[in-house]
């Protein structure tokens, strides 16, 4: 069996500095905000080439902490329009709505399946801001992104949950550093992965990092003392301590996943199978490996008559889903032949040479 992602292989390396790290927090038994946290914080913006890191419960919450930051900054108000891919899982357009904002769903390049440049200037009209979402672990088309919001005077925000450590090819910024704020998830299945859930904002902006750290904690900085009507979404500190052992590995575990991906597309060769464009730069790094097949479901059996085990990233578009029934009237073909046709492959920095090559094997065959 080629597992899909075996997350305790991913953990296992980590193991001793993961128990000790443990052992530290029961002996300190600082659980809330306390040194993991600030240091993890200041590991990771400095990681991203940000000036700061805001930890948060999830990566749902630091989007949309952002987006209640800005309302609280004035920046942004209720009602107004943002302008996020249709292409997406649908946490990106639940924040949109948790921060009483409107989303304006667009299409995606067909090549790359993140938004589309052409999409957004057709739905310019009345948007205050634009979430690009590096989908699948690709950093969208950067420069043409902020061009346009800089034209426009729109705000400019990152669903970065899927791109740690991602570098633009245009100039040399990682996610995290791409736009005015972005947003990151160290669920388990990640790049970055936490042992449980977790979430950041990494941004320049110091006055948009304050107000998240009110909004993370209450509203409050002092205890008992609240200044804005807050939430409770603080980054757990024992996974912040997780994380910062295991973000000394991301760098080279990313070149791990885009070594894979390059045997696979070197490899595959099933003109049955349209295999994910990638330049062979550092602006991937291969969250998921996603192909396109025509027979999905036929695809799927055969693959698990060969035990490769595979995931559906993801099998209904966000405006055909029962929870947004108010945009199941829209019409949105590429991004409706994507969620049709889309499957993904085993990718993670733990399988072997013979992994990878039993996958190819097994889909050439198809």
């Amino acid at each position: 069996m080629v597992k899909f992602l075996d997350l305790h292989k991913i953990n296992n390396r980590f193991r001793d500095e993961l128990e000790a790290s443990f052992s530290k927090s029961l002996e300190d038994s600082y659980y809330i905000l306390g040194n993991n946290v600030s240091n993890f914080e200041n590991e990771f913006a400095e990681f991203c080439g940000a000036k700061f890191c805001i930890g948060t419960a999830n990566g749902l919450d630091a989007l949309t902490l952002i987006l209640k930051g800005y309302i609280q900054l004035g920046k942004l108000k209720k009602g107004d329009k943002i302008i996020v891919p249709a292409n997406t899982f649908i946490a990106t357009i639940l924040s949109v709505l948790h921060a009483d904002l409107v989303p304006v769903l667009v299409e995606p390049d067909p090549n790359t399946y993140n938004i589309s440049i052409d999409s957004i200037k057709e739905n310019l009209k009345d948007a205050k801001a634009i979430i690009m979402v590096h989908l699948y672990g690709q950093l969208c088309a950067i420069e043409g992104l902020q061009d346009i919001a800089k034209k426009h005077n729109l705000l400019l925000i990152e669903d970065a949950a899927q791109a740690h450590g991602a570098i633009s090819e245009y100039n040399g910024s990682r996610a995290g550093n791409l736009s005015h704020a972005a947003a990151f998830s160290f669920y388990p299945s990640k790049n970055l992965g936490a042992l449980g859930d977790g979430g950041a904002v990494t941004t320049n902006d110091g006055e948009l990092t304050e107000v998240i750290k009110l909004l993370r904690n209450y509203g409050s900085i002092k205890k008992y003392t609240n200044k804005i009507i807050g939430f409770n979404s603080r980054l757990d500190d024992m996974q912040a301590a997780f994380l910062n052992i295991k973000l000394k590995a991301l760098d080279n575990d990313n070149n791990k996943r885009r070594a894979i991906a390059k045997a696979y597309i070197n490899g595959i060769t099933n003109p049955k199978i349209k295999l994910p464009f990638y330049n062979g730069s550092q602006n991937h790094v291969f969250y998921a490996f996603a192909i396109e097949v025509e027979d999905r479901q036929g695809f799927t059996k055969f693959l698990e008559l060969h035990k490769i085990e595979w995931l559906i990233h993801y099998p209904i578009p966000p405006h055909k889903q029962v929870a947004l029934d108010a945009f199941s009237s829209l019409i949105l073909p590429i991004t409706e032949k994507i969620h049709k046709r889309i499957v993904s492959l085993p990718m993670s920095p733990v399988m072997t040479k013979n992994d990878v090559q039993r996958v190819i094997v097994v889909l050439n065959l198809y």
